[in-house]
């Protein structure tokens, strides 16, 4: 009898994720790696109008994602792997990594502990009392000294790197500064999204980098357009300031007169006036008129 109802269950519970599959656009898988009870229940509560999360065992969810016809969603079952929860939802999966990347929240770190990010230990007042400290600080590689009754660390140390593991002394050290290295919550490990497979290396955006490479890619557009004259909203601008400049230039080669050209042919003709003064005071300076020995320029009009 007890074999008959968990078969129910575990028949129910198939049906029950092939229905989500069926209804959603977008599938996204996160990892539950030190993901607490109470944050996934207030990470519920907090997306509860976008998204609809559901933790479920990975060979469950398989045998859903087998009744469900979707294109290419038989190839996630491959991508699932620990312990996961699903994320159904209808918003772009890129903008749900952004919504869960905004939720997460820092954690101590345990021996152990693997840390995604270098740990900074910044220089300054501990707080700590002189005695058993000192050392302990010191065992993890951080500079200290003792002023006004008090452990000080003397500068700035990176006490873990990337990838590297929490040894018991760092996590102990960690605690007792109150520094929280880890970040807890859920990170996406793949999406399903209409009929297209993303991976995590794709998910996690550093929209730092993408502003840059959009910002090269519109420089770059911009200039192809305008060196072979193609016209464009961005563009257009431009064309005229620069079809402007060059009739402006060639009036005033031409030495044709108009309100525009005229400062600037009188300016030419003064300076070429004043060569020619130059040049006639080292031959005869008496061939210039007495008026004209010193003329003062005309000022530039701005």
């Amino acid at each position: 009898m007890a074999s008959k109802q968990v078969a129910e269950w575990k028949t129910a519970e198939v049906d029950s994720l092939a229905q989500l599959l069926d209804k959603y656009s977008v599938i996204a898988v996160a990892e539950l790696h030190k993901v607490r009870a109470l944050q996934l229940q207030k990470l519920r509560k907090t997306l509860k109008s976008d998204v609809y999360i559901k933790v479920a065992k990975n060979t469950m969810v398989k045998r859903a994602i087998e009744k469900c016809g979707k294109p290419k969603i038989a190839e996630l079952p491959s991508l699932l792997t620990g312990p996961i929860a699903l994320l159904f939802t209808d918003i772009n999966p890129f903008k749900l990594s952004i919504l869960l990347g905004k939720n997460k929240v820092k954690i101590g770190a345990k021996a152990g502990d693997v840390v995604t990010s270098d740990v900074l230990v910044h220089a300054g007042n501990t707080g700590l009392p002189p005695g058993p400290a000192i050392t302990e600080l010191r065992e993890v590689g951080i500079p200290t000294s003792i002023e006004a009754g008090s452990v000080f660390i003397t500068r700035d140390t990176v006490v873990a790197k990337t990838g590297e593991a929490v040894s018991p002394k760092l996590a102990s050290v960690l605690s007792k500064l109150n520094i929280k290295p880890l970040e807890a919550g859920l990170s996406l490990t793949v999406a399903y999204d209409d009929g297209t497979i993303i991976g995590r290396d794709e998910l996690n955006i550093d929209f730092e980098v993408v502003k840059k490479q959009i910002e090269e890619a519109r420089n770059g557009a911009f200039n192809l357009a305008f060196s072979v004259n193609y016209i464009t909203r961005d563009t257009i601008l431009p064309f005229l300031q620069k079809a402007s400049w060059e009739a402006r230039g060639l009036a005033v080669e031409a030495a044709f007169v108009s309100p525009e050209t005229a400062p600037e042919i009188l300016r030419r003709a003064h300076t070429q006036m004043s060569n020619l003064m130059q040049r006639l005071e080292q031959v005869n300076e008496k061939a210039i008129p007495p008026k004209l020995r010193k003329t003062p320029s005309p000022e530039k009009k701005s």
